[in-house]
């Protein structure tokens, strides 16, 4: 009777094993239950083990058998290593990505969202059960990262009761869940689930305003000059971005997270330079990108190349001129200055990639600030490089040379510099600054407008560094990070003559080669 038992318990623990590896594999969202099914079965397995320890004694009797024994032993213990091994690496994990673009490695920016979670972030996908697998590899990724992120799976037709209570409408639909908020995200790539994770971390969506009626920038325009693509790169970090008249309003709205002035043609007038101030000392954020003039009587801005002094910035009456050559790379001339190392500041922290200026003036940070305010430049040319100050010989016949007695100041050349200070006075309870950080002014000044024009924003770091600035200014430090890459177009574009080329040797040649080889060998054997 108690051989039978053990008999009945062994079966049992069999049966139990083989259904936790069938559960494994044909059934994903139950792979919880399997681990359970395992252990399971082998306590039973060991439970027979220890009930039939006197027929093991006798069997280890032999001589035989004691060999044996050895070998299986040392078959135990390579197996136990195999399974530390794999328990060890499914804990503490490293991954090759052999992709050009990092296609399967998450982006610094991700990253750097992920380590500044400060409470439990909860991803839902609803998804149909064969689709599950698709995501896992990317959500996989981000539980890695934080211990905060946690992932669950959902098909909405066997369980609609979640997808009611959570609002989801369609397939593949991502509830991201933070702190009682929730954004609802389509699509498992990392750009579209990291923008989601900004958004519900944030909390509220941001203002950034940029400035009319001087010829600036228009952010809605998909030309080549226009901002239409930086602008949804903006959205997809949680801003909104909206038109300002400052002439026509006087001020600067409260509910304005920075304000840019984009290239302007014509200079402030004195009551908008005004209001600017005033938004600035209450503990605002200002961007100014002043291009150098484009025609010999083009109007000087001094109204706001003055603002940006007061701030301890110099922006200087010139042309950056850039001959390292590393601009041909990029197919541009010496106009189009190329800047591959960044002195230290939070706004360029981590960036790595080259960027580039069509038409850049210098911007240097004054020696000793100017009433207090300290500038910090975080963009400079490489040392084969030049400010040139005969504007009127470069406007009207194009031509540059080096001459240190006309004025020419020789590289490297900063042509980008940011200063913050402290709000004196208590800032307004509705001011758009990050939540845990104190108020301060902010100023950034670029030498040129049109590196984040449609045009340049192909250049590897040029929406980075835009995007940098606007967060540092917002006070936004964790979204200062290199953003998630799309995946590179690898087609192969070939004429019709090298497509011929490539069916002949593929179809003939090699096939002819091949047949040829065994004939020769057949005839040589004969």
């Amino acid at each position: 009777m108690l051989k039978r038992a053990f008999d009945t318990i062994l079966w049992l623990g069999t049966a139990l094993v083989l259904a936790a590896v069938a559960v494994f594999f044909l059934k994903a969202e139950w792979q919880p239950y399997s681990r359970w099914l395992a252990v399971g079965g082998l306590v039973c397995i060991l439970l027979y083990a220890l009930g039939q320890w006197r027929e093991a004694a006798k069997m280890f009797a032999g001589r035989s058998v004691r060999l044996g024994t050895i070998s299986g032993a040392a078959i135990v213990v390579v197996l136990a290593i195999l399974v530390a091994i794999n328990y060890i690496s499914s804990r503490e994990h490293k991954r090759w990505d052999l992709t050009a673009s990092g296609e399967f490695t998450l982006s610094p920016q991700s990253i750097r969202v992920l380590k500044s979670l400060d409470s439990p972030l909860k991803l839902t996908v609803f998804a149909k059960d064969s689709e599950f697998p698709t995501y896992r590899d990317r959500l996989g990724q981000y539980e890695y990262v934080s211990k905060k992120v946690s992932a669950e799976y959902i098909d909405p037709d066997k369980k609609p009761g979640p997808a009611r209570e959570l609002g989801i409408q369609s397939y593949g639909t991502i509830a991201v869940q933070y702190k009682g908020r929730i954004e609802r995200v389509v699509g498992s790539s990392e750009q579209d689930l990291t923008n989601g994770i900004i958004k519900v971390v944030t909390g509220r969506e941001r203002k950034i305003y940029f400035t009319q009626g001087h010829g600036e920038k228009d952010t809605a325009s998909t030309e080549r000059t226009g901002y239409s693509g930086i602008t949804a790169q903006m959205a997809h970090d949680n801003y909104k971005v909206e038109p300002l008249p400052l002439a026509q309003l006087g001020s600067v709205p409260a509910d304005a997270t920075s304000v840019v002035v984009a290239g302007p043609r014509t200079d402030f007038l004195p009551g908008e330079i005004d209001a600017l101030k005033a938004y600035i000392a209450r503990g605002g954020h200002v961007c100014l990108l002043l291009d150098p003039p484009d025609k010999v009587d083009s109007p000087p801005l001094t109204n706001l190349i003055a603002l940006a002094h007061d701030w301890g910035m110099d922006v200087g009456s010139n042309v950056v001129v850039d001959i390292s050559g590393v601009g041909r790379l990029l197919g541009t001339d010496e106009t189009v200055p190329v800047a591959v190392k960044y002195p230290p500041h939070p706004i360029v922290q981590g960036l790595d990639t080259l960027t580039a200026f069509p038409l850049a003036r210098s911007v240097t940070a004054v020696s000793g600030g100017v009433d207090g305010h300290q500038a910090q430049s975080f963009v400079e040319t490489s040392a084969r490089s030049w400010a040139e100050t005969d504007m009127k010989t470069f406007l009207t016949s194009g031509k540059i040379v080096f001459d240190e007695k006309k004025g020419d100041k020789p590289g490297p050349i900063s042509i980008a510099a940011a200063a913050s200070a402290p709000v004196a006075a208590p800032a307004p309870a509705d001011t758009p600054a990050a939540d845990d950080a104190k108020p301060e002014s902010r100023v950034v000044v670029f030498g040129d407008s049109d590196f984040a024009s449609n045009f340049a924003l192909g250049v590897s770091g040029n929406k980075d560094l835009f995007m940098n600035a606007v967060n540092w200014l917002a006070q936004q430090e964790n979204l200062i990070a290199i953003r998630p890459r799309e995946a590179d177009d690898r087609r192969i574009t070939m004429t019709a003559g090298q497509l011929l080329q490539v069916i002949l040797l593929g179809l003939v040649i090699v096939p002819l080669f091949v047949f040829g080889s065994g004939v020769y060998a057949w005839w040589r054997r004969r």
